[in-house]
């Protein structure tokens, strides 16, 4: 189970985006972006705060590492509790991880009472999440097959099946592929290949680590 765990899939920005809401005239725009340490989430909230100087709040949140081992939330004057928190929560929910995000709020003049604040920050960090580019990291394995031509075919079905695709493949005298594999598809891949190619195949395992799968 702990190994099942240690390497879950998780989601990270391959873009980051902005998307605004307005809640009885008050506007919150939300702007998020990939950070990889609290530093780098400490300047970006620092550069939306001079971009949107003059707006009432510059709320923020942000999720560091493939388990959310770091999570960082701030009302920036909000009442306690109606901005950062359910902005984290939004984050958390998303399964996106290395992210930051901003709530900027130009008070419109109505106050939006608390269930109003947190429906607005809600909101416009769900709209930023969908205004931004998110790709999918899997834990997986490089191998390299090598094999004659006579299985090729095989070969090239089996992976179709499984949803693989090979970075890159070199046809010489034999068929040399690389690819890289979620690290729950390994065994039955390797079983698969060596029942088709009856033990025509070499497969060596090159290394491991979190790729992007889509």
């Amino acid at each position: 189970m702990e190994k099942e765990q240690r390497f879950l899939p998780y989601k990270i920005l391959q873009e980051g985006g902005s998307g605004e809401i307005t809640e009885k005239k008050s506007r919150f725009i939300a702007t998020l972006a990939p950070v990889q340490t609290e530093e780098e989430a400490a300047a970006f909230v620092d550069e939306m705060k001079k971009k949107y100087w003059d707006a009432r709040h510059n709320c923020s949140a942000f999720v560091l590492g493939d388990k959310a081992q770091i999570t960082r939330c701030n009302d920036d004057g909000e009442p306690s509790g109606t901005a950062g928190k359910p902005m984290l929560e939004v984050l958390l929910a998303s399964e996106v991880r290395n992210v930051a995000v901003v709530v900027t709020r130009y008070f419109g003049g109505t106050l939006l009472g608390t269930g109003g604040l947190i429906r607005a920050y809600t909101q416009a960090v769900q709209a930023g999440l969908n205004a931004s580019s998110i790709v999918t990291m899997r834990y997986g394995v490089e191998l390299v097959i090598t094999t004659d031509y006579n299985g090729i075919g095989k070969i090239q079905y089996i992976l179709g099946q499984m949803g693989l695709v090979a970075m890159e493949a070199e046809y010489t005298d034999s068929v040399r592929m690389r690819l890289m594999v979620p690290y729950e598809m390994e065994e039955r891949l390797c079983k698969d290949l060596t029942e088709v190619t009856a033990g025509k195949i070499k497969i060596e395992k090159m290394k491991k680590y979190y790729f992007v799968s889509g």
